[in-house]
């Protein structure tokens, strides 16, 4: 009897890059920017109708307020700055999702403040402070093993996320954006990269480490320069290893 195999494949959208089109028909969530580093409720309205022709399902993606920087840089702001701006981050995205008749499948932090909030305590103790007030309930999206995981494990339940297009560093933590190396532009090595995810549930390093990491959902930038090469290359070995997208019923 063949095994059915499934993957849930998510993509940064929302964000300005005139791709989400493109992309939609080979991912099955995405991750919709909600007015931190872009976005308005009617930027986030267009990504949800795309997404719901396309069956993909949704989640909210706030940031640090930081359009400049397009929420990539550390901020310093008070902890009651932070919670405002992801408290009303997440409010317009849920918004529009009950105007469109759309349950939001998930909340991923974007840029900085998704790693910020995987080492650091007191940011992630923010973040799930704030996701308590909003009493929703729904998935995060967050690295195996991070702090913003622990803080949030016995109150909203946790969907461990690994990178297809970001190389990873001996800790697990991913390479920075500033290094030469921290990005796979390949769609070979992309798909080298998810596969040993998937099928191995570990990852090799820069410095060729393997580590284990055993993750639910996989994450492909939508503003990556090969981004939408890289989607289609994926999308065809997964089809030919009998591996299906979790796309939405």
């Amino acid at each position: 009897m063949d095994v059915i195999r499934s993957i849930d494949i998510n993509c940064d959208l929302g964000e300005g890059m005139n791709n989400d089109a493109d992309l939609m028909p080979y991912i099955s969530s995405c991750n919709i920017a909600c007015g931190g580093h872009f976005g308005t409720n009617e930027t986030i309205r267009t990504t949800i109708r795309l997404a719901k022709k396309h069956k993909v399902k949704v989640g909210a993606h706030p940031s640090y307020p930081d359009k400049d920087n397009f929420g990539r840089k550390r901020l310093n702001i008070s902890p009651s700055e932070l919670a405002e701006s992801i408290f009303t981050q997440i409010f317009n995205f849920l918004t529009v999702c009950a105007e469109e008749g759309i349950i939001p499948n998930h909340i991923k932090l974007h840029g900085a403040l998704y790693n910020v909030a995987a080492t650091d305590e007191p940011t992630a103790k923010t973040i799930a402070t704030t996701l308590g007030i909003l009493n929703q309930s729904i998935p995060v999206y967050t690295p195996p093993n991070s702090i913003l995981a622990q803080q949030l494990s016995n109150s909203i339940s946790v969907v461990s996320e690994a990178f297809l297009d970001r190389r990873y560093q001996d800790d697990g933590n991913l390479v920075n954006r500033i290094e030469e190396n921290a990005l796979i532009l390949s769609p070979e090595l992309a798909w080298k990269q998810l596969k040993q995810l998937y099928f191995d549930r570990e990852v090799t390093s820069v410095i060729g480490t393997k580590i284990p990491m055993d993750a639910e959902t996989y994450c492909l930038h939508g503003d990556g320069e090969n981004a939408l090469e890289i989607a289609q290359f994926i999308h065809e070995k997964l089809k030919e290893h009998g591996i299906n997208l979790q796309k939405d019923a």
